[in-house]
């Protein structure tokens, strides 16, 4: 009777044991996640007004020092790269025609991040003075698309962006920039955005 007493409850650990793992994994993710803080479209556009300034003069450096037929998503983290692609761009259209090459979580000063800068034709220096400007501009990503798309902080997965025109946005794709949960129109030049990760909100909080 003990030794089938205590084959039970070995077998009821076990059990236990086993419904723990996800809830640990769960607890894992979680305190791995990046600042989970939601901003609100006015701290988004106060942000936005005191950086004004430096956040243009990082989309008109990764503008000028970026081939007219290649297409650049970089995202920093501290002195790491935590994810950079470099796509092919038709240099009439300019459209993007597909990934060149791209990595992730990897060093500023490393072969990976040279394989990258290479394609470009930039050295460690240029990544550097980027990194230096969106710093200043209180952000940690940029693409040198039309609009240039300037990441200004994680929340969990997803990530704030301020969709920046060259152009004024024209009036046809104001809807399309004004969707109620991915973007928020603020003016003809400037658009919030809030891009959902695998996990969590997918929408701005304030707009559900």
């Amino acid at each position: 009777m003990k030794k089938r007493n205590k084959t039970i409850l070995v077998i009821c650990g076990v059990i236990v044991g086993l419904m723990a793992i996800p809830a640990i994994y769960l607890f894992l993710i979680i305190s791995a996640l990046p600042d989970g803080r939601n901003y609100s479209t006015a701290e988004l556009i106060e942000s936005f007004n005191e950086n004004r300034d430096g956040i243009n003069d990082a989309k008109k450096y990764l503008s000028a020092i970026t081939p007219t037929d290649k297409a650049v998503e970089v995202e920093f983290d501290g002195d790491n790269i935590a994810y950079m692609s470099v796509r092919d761009r038709d240099t009439v259209t300019g459209e993007e025609k597909g990934f060149a090459s791209e990595d992730r979580d990897i060093s500023m000063r490393s072969a990976r991040a040279d394989t990258l800068l290479k394609i470009l034709g930039w050295d460690e220096t240029k990544l550097t003075a980027l990194k230096e400007k969106l710093d200043k501009a209180n952000c940690i990503s940029i693409t040198n698309s039309e609009p240039a798309k300037v990441g200004f902080k994680r929340s969990g997965f997803g990530m704030y962006f301020f969709n920046v025109f060259d152009k004024p946005l024209a009036e046809s794709l104001k809807a399309k920039y004004n969707d109620s949960c991915t973007y928020i129109y603020v003016n003809r030049n400037l658009v919030l955005e809030y891009g959902g990760g695998a996990i969590g909100p997918q929408c701005f909080s304030e707009l559900k």
